[in-house]
């Protein structure tokens, strides 16, 4: 038998250490989509991808929080109307691909050579006439996902009539999403139960695949549409919908009905991608699971520098379990910001901080690239 005497202290400390890294999930390879040749890329959505449209559609005595610290303050040290500290995930994703980041479509001296983003924080679905049917209010802005499609129309008007244009969008990556998440926000925001907003998904499903159906008309030949977030692991939700009965959350704490409602939008939006493969074979569309990325997040929160008291807090925000309150949110004078957001998660109860988006990002990369046929 082996004495363990002659196993010294450095020795173990170096195994249990490669045995951490061995749990650590791999390193996403950023650089990948530089394979796929994309020259363009056109984002449509809501806040998870607007890098500035929103704050462009409000005068400036109105402008949101989002126009002003401490939004964008790690990373470019200023506002740019992104919903975070700093990047998004379309910005990973646009270095990726060996691309600048995208100009939103409201900026008028924005660079729109190889992209556009279109997507506009509170942005729905379905347009405000038929949310207003349902007596759902958006007060934050009328560009539903209708009204990005008219501008990407007329953006691509006076590309349509030269020859080389079904080319260069044979050439380009378009992202429908992530969009829906608003409907749903505002719905409940209105007092509507669970049950009732569970209604709504098929005409969000079907407001989204129509909008794919409208991209593909226009030539483009690869398309991504992502899904939405686990609604119940975010501060907000976790903050309207705290219980006292345990068995409401699962063992991340996310509150398990907001998530099985998540699910059944994710999977209504993959049979509509799927009958969308079948309709269009020529065309690659796929899906981006934000479901399973940001769980993969939380396992693996702590080997990839998360606080892991603090996956379910936000940084920028106060009071409560969940470090979030409704009515003096992040932005709002006196609120205070974590001292270390690379720690976190989410950034202001809503949105993800820079690290958070990063992280999102290179998982994503890695699960789409090879479903992009990018090398057929």
């Amino acid at each position: 038998m082996v004495s363990t005497q002659l196993v010294s202290s450095p020795l173990l400390l170096t195994l249990a250490y490669s045995f951490l890294f061995l749990l650590q999930p791999n390193p996403s390879n950023a650089s990948s989509l530089k394979k796929c040749n994309f020259l363009k890329i056109y984002q449509f959505g809501d806040s998870i991808s607007d890098t500035g449209n929103l704050i462009r559609q409000k005068p400036i005595g109105a402008a949101t929080v989002y126009a002003r610290l401490p939004y964008g303050e790690t990373f470019f040290k200023h506002p740019t109307g992104r919903c975070s500290n700093g990047r998004l995930m379309i910005d990973f994703i646009a270095h990726a691909s060996g691309l600048p980041f995208l100009s939103p479509y409201e900026k008028k001296d924005g660079d729109f050579k190889q992209g556009v983003n279109f997507a506009v924080a509170g942005a729905t679905a379905l347009p405000m006439e038929v949310l207003a049917k349902m007596n759902i209010a958006n007060p934050d802005t009328n560009s539903s996902l209708k009204v990005q499609l008219d501008w990407m129309f007329g953006y691509f008007n006076t590309c349509i009539k030269e020859r080389d244009c079904s080319e260069k969008l044979k050439t380009s990556l378009f992202i429908v999403g992530e969009i829906g998440g608003d409907d749903y926000n505002y719905a409940f925001l209105e007092g509507k139960t669970i049950e009732e907003v569970t209604t709504m998904v098929p005409e969000v499903v079907g407001a989204i695949i129509t909008a794919v159906k409208a991209i593909i008309s226009y030539g483009a030949i690869r398309v991504v549409v992502p899904g939405n977030f686990p609604r119940g692991c975010s501060p907000l939700y976790l903050t309207a919908f705290q219980t006292s009965n345990s068995t409401a959350y699962d063992e991340h704490h996310c509150l398990k009905e907001l998530n099985s409602f998540s699910n059944y939008h994710n999977k209504q939006l993959q049979e509509g991608i799927q009958e969308l493969k079948r309709e269009y074979p020529n065309v690659v569309i796929v899906y981006a699971d934000y479901n399973q990325a940001f769980q993969w997040l939380l396992n693996n929160a702590q080997y990839l520098g998360f606080d892991s008291k603090s996956t379910l807090k936000a940084c920028c925000g106060t009071g409560g379990d969940y470090n979030f309150n409704p009515t003096r949110m992040c932005g709002a004078p006196g609120v205070q910001v974590c001292q270390h957001p690379k720690k976190y998660i989410s950034w202001d109860g809503i949105h993800m901080t820079d690290e958070a988006n990063k992280r999102m990002a290179g998982w994503l990369i890695d699960d789409i690239l090879p479903k992009l046929r990018c090398f057929v």
